[in-house]
């Protein structure tokens, strides 16, 4: 179901969807078809060595709140997919919070493309993604 479907869905809804995130203790703050916001706060279980968060960490973050920022960009009744996705990592971050601001670059018929920037708790820039959901149209009887 997409969002247009029924009533826009809440952070805490959209997050129970996805419970890869959820493990992770990826939250979602706000979540609007022009700007997604979540945080990743820093833990020893989402480290490499030195103490500094894993980078797939950062990218599961980027990728959970830049594919809800593509999901409520959808027509009724699609579906989406991360289909590629490019992070430059710009700093390391070994305590507090990473915070999460997707925004659309593009959304067209076939391909959402979303920008997610990555920065820690003082406002630096830690990383950015930019990745490419793919719509997904519905399948027959499927959302009717």
């Amino acid at each position: 179901m997409s969002p247009s479907e029924t009533a826009a869905p809440s952070p805490a809804d959209l997050l129970a969807a996805m419970p890869f995130a959820t493990r992770l203790g990826i939250e979602l703050h706000e979540a609007a078809p022009d700007r997604a916001v979540g945080s990743l706060p820093w833990s020893p279980g989402s480290c490499t060595v030195g103490g500094a968060l894993h980078g797939g960490a950062l990218m599961a973050l980027a990728d959970s709140v830049g594919a809800v920022c593509a999901y409520l960009n959808l027509p009724p009744g699609a579906g989406t997919s991360t289909v590629e996705s490019k992070t430059n990592f710009l700093r390391g971050v070994a305590s507090g919070s990473v915070h999460a601001t997707a925004r659309p670059l593009h959304v067209g018929g076939k391909l959402v493309v979303v920008q997610t920037d990555l920065r820690d708790d003082k406002d630096r820039l830690v990383g950015q993604t930019t990745q490419t959901q793919i719509v997904l149209a519905a399948k027959d009887g499927a959302g009717s």
